[in-house]
């Protein structure tokens, strides 16, 4: 059984090419050691817990604007805003939920394409059931609940970046879907939600008016849908997102030294340009085929992607080049081993890139770091 193992490693191994090799090895014994603690994890979904402020129902995903705090004035009034400052008060298990959720999918799936090993599938099957096909413990595939404020809104366009979480559970889904042992039938429940959730947000007001956001918020929007598109199928969608990334989120974010200036201009410029950049490069990665290259889009004035991880990479390599303001809170836990370092060093061939992602932290622990590392599972992506 030992050698049988060995060869099915060797057999999986051999499909991916030596650059993605050489990602594996930067990454075999974490992936394994995770995924062995993920295969204990219990399902945990919406319904594990309520807030009594939650305008939704047990199955909807609820979450609260993370910089609204009570005003001093009137304790019992709406909340009132302070960009930058997380309240630590706000309800967000939900949203810790799903980043649970999403780390034990991504993981187990990371698992599986290194080994091919069945039980890695078999133990991300009742995870997937709980949130997506049981009665009983599924949540309803909407954000309509998301990003409330007390007093002001019972939910908001702008809480439709929390599901950025869900992109690697359908991702690892496409990873495992071939695997013997995957029930066909849930299968196809859970692409039946992905196609009712991407119904609801490209419908939906919440869904346009984050769509037609101007930051990262419009980038995290094609991501998401891009990503979910690509999993049920849906070629329309894959062309609406890669013609906005070219015709509305490259031209009117990215300046032409390659930075994001609605990003440099919140409190955090830092944690926000390498969150947007993040953004806009797994969506080539998502985007780009044989059929269209995504990656080597540039507009006529020589602004592209390329551009915007040359730009960020400077001050991610040598963090004290940094020449604006620090960010309000987080600035010493950033960068970690950002994605746009290792799809960019894959794409373009640098090594640089590949050697500075290598040496950072590829186990943020920091619960902010991790809620704006979308992409934390780089094997299912290549």
């Amino acid at each position: 059984m030992k050698h049988v193992t060995i060869l099915l490693i060797l057999i999986v191994c051999c499909s991916f090419n030596p650059r993605d090799k050489a990602i594996i090895d930067v990454l075999r014994k974490q992936v394994l050691s995770e995924a062995a603690s993920a295969m204990r994890q219990l399902p945990m979904t919406v319904t594990a817990s309520s807030c009594e402020r939650s305008a939704g129902g047990r199955h909807d995903f609820y979450s609260e604007g993370d910089y609204w705090w009570p005003d001093p004035a009137h304790p019992d009034g709406p909340y009132i805003q302070r960009d930058g400052m997380t309240n630590p008060n706000n309800f967000v298990a939900h949203r810790q939920y799903m980043i649970r959720f999403s780390k034990v999918i991504g993981t187990l799936a990371s698992a599986y394409r290194i080994t091919n090993d069945q039980q890695y599938v078999s133990a991300a099957i009742p995870h997937l059931r709980a949130w997506f096909t049981d009665t009983a413990t599924l949540m309803h595939p909407d954000l309509q609940y998301a990003q409330a404020i007390k007093g002001r809104f019972t939910g908001r366009g702008i809480g439709i970046i929390d599901a950025i979480h869900l992109m690697e559970v359908a991702q690892g889904v496409l990873v495992m879907e071939d695997a013997p042992n995957f029930d066909k039938n849930l299968l196809k429940g859970i692409r039946e939600w992905f196609k009712d959730y991407l119904r609801w947000v490209t419908t939906h007001q919440y869904g346009k008016d984050e769509m037609n956001a101007k930051n990262n918020h419009g980038t995290c929007w094609v991501m998401q849908v891009a990503c979910f598109a690509q999993f049920t199928g849906d070629t329309a969608l894959l062309r609406f997102c890669a013609d906005r990334y070219k015709n509305v989120l490259l031209p009117n974010q990215m300046a032409a030294d390659g930075s994001f200036p609605l990003e440099m201009a919140r409190t955090k410029p830092y944690g926000y340009s390498l969150f947007n950049l993040d953004a806009m490069v797994t969506i080539c990665q998502i985007l780009s085929d044989s059929e269209n290259d995504v990656w080597d889009y540039q507009l006529p004035d020589g602004r592209s992607i390329k551009k915007g991880i040359e730009f960020m990479f400077t001050y991610v390599a040598d963090k004290k080049k940094w020449g604006k303001a620090n960010d309000v809170m987080y600035f010493d836990e950033w960068p970690v081993a950002q994605p746009f370092l290792i799809f960019g060093a894959r794409q373009y061939g640098r090594q640089q890139w590949f050697d500075t992602w290598k040496r950072l932290d590829h186990q943020p622990q920091n619960e902010e770091v991790i809620r704006n590392l979308p992409v934390r599972n780089p094997l299912i992506w290549i």
